[in-house]
């Protein structure tokens, strides 16, 4: 069975077992689930805008595709230290299809005291400050995280097996997470790239309304089935550049992506920042440091806020020396354009409304600066590289 259509078992099983499961409190078996109904939109049709792990996005056109999921979570306790988890979720993903349904979440853990505990199994990664709700807009204050952050990594979740330790020392609680797995990720593009092993490690404190974070991922990983990267490689030793071609490896990249985060909720005022650096040893994943900060202000049911967020690129955007004439400068300009990503900055401001319970509707304006490239947008047309973009997205969410 593929993987989708084990997605697709799942969800139909969960939804099946909501009624019942729901209706009686003593029940071992709870089920949650959560969603978001948007619509979105920008005021180009040079290029899309989509989210960092989408095939395609929207444009001119308003589509609900971008920013719309639903998802629904079951866990069973077996005992009262043995339970079970599973996560379904059904959102547009790194293949051409609209929507494509997924098993994120399904493990064992096992409750070893009050402070410990062991999980086994397709569990999320402790990479960014909300991975565990990223997907969930009803848990954000904003109506998407930013790609300059959140596009950095895209591995959602890994097989394998985590220890968690939670304890309060008086006002404040620490939380911490050790995890090691592998990770198969399909990007948008017909390949995939293989991490073995993937080890994470999370710490979280709380403090009356502050919380800190602070996180590290180590792997080692490979770019498989990709032939336009594999032919340039060739390429480049073929023509006796070698010494460039072993700074665009395919296979045996160690890699890694440290993090720090806060968030504050203080009365009225709310804020929430993160500051990410990735480093890699192929030029082919580039370094980068990334950042975005948010601050907004809770009047009654209202939230309206205001976002920035930039990310740039570390290592090298070009290889000096290379021949910029005669027979070379075609694989010239090929090895300089695989090294360089497109920069960005994203401003953006919206409005949260409360309206009702466990219901949020969200509207939200960014104002995207592309600089030498064309940033995480894609099938961008020629002449995009440079451009600026609004992005305009109205959106329910939703948990039950």
């Amino acid at each position: 069975m593929k993987r989708h259509e084990l997605a697709i078992s799942v969800l139909a099983v969960l939804i099946a077992l909501a009624s019942p499961a729901r209706a009686q409190d003593d029940s071992p078996i709870t089920i949650s689930g959560f969603g978001t109904g948007a619509l979105t939109k920008t005021n180009s049709d040079q290029a899309e805008f989509n989210r960092h792990d989408q095939a395609a996005g929207v444009g001119k056109d308003a589509r609900t595709g971008v920013d719309s999921n639903f998802g629904i979570q079951a866990t069973a306790k077996w005992s009262d230290t043995i339970s079970f988890t599973a996560q379904g979720l059904v959102r547009k993903n790194g293949t051409n299809d609209l929507y494509g349904a997924e098993l994120a979440w399904a493990f064992v853990k096992f409750k070893i005291n009050d402070d410990f505990a062991v999980r086994l199994g397709r569990i999320g990664v402790p990479i960014y400050m909300i991975s565990d709700v990223r997907n969930v807009g009803y848990a954000s204050t904003m109506l998407r995280p930013p790609n300059e952050v959140y596009a950095q990594v895209g591995v959602n979740e890994t097989q394998g097996g985590d220890i968690l330790y939670e304890h309060s020392f008086g006002d404040t609680t620490v939380t911490a997470q050790l995890q090691v797995g592998n990770s198969r990720v399909r990007p948008p593009g017909n390949f995939y790239i293989d991490f073995k092993p993937i080890i994470s490690s999370n710490l979280v404190v709380e403090n009356g309304p502050f919380t800190y974070r602070l996180g590290h991922v180590q792997t080692t990983f490979g770019i498989y089935d990709n032939p336009g990267r594999t032919a340039l490689v060739a390429s480049l030793n073929q023509a006796g550049l070698t010494s460039v071609a072993s700074q665009v490896r395919l296979t045996d990249i160690k890699g890694t992506f440290d993090s720090l985060g806060i968030t504050m909720d203080y009365h009225n005022i709310i804020g929430q920042a993160e500051y990410a650096k990735r480093k890699t040893e192929s030029r082919l994943v580039q370094d980068t440091t990334s950042w975005y900060a948010m601050a907004g202000y809770r009047y009654e049911k209202f939230t309206p806020y205001i976002m920035h967020g930039d990310v740039k690129q570390d290592s090298i955007r070009d290889f000096p020396g290379l021949p910029t004439t005669g027979p070379l400068a075609a694989l010239s300009a090929s090895a300089n354009r695989a090294i360089k990503i497109g920069l960005q900055s994203t401003t953006a401001v919206g409005m949260r409304w409360d309206f009702y319970k466990s219901l949020a509707f969200k509207v939200q304006v960014d104002h995207i600066k592309t600089r030498d490239g064309v940033g995480y947008f894609v099938n961008a047309k020629p002449g995009f590289a440079g451009s600026t973009v609004n992005v305009y997205a109205v959106a329910i969410d939703f948990v039950f």
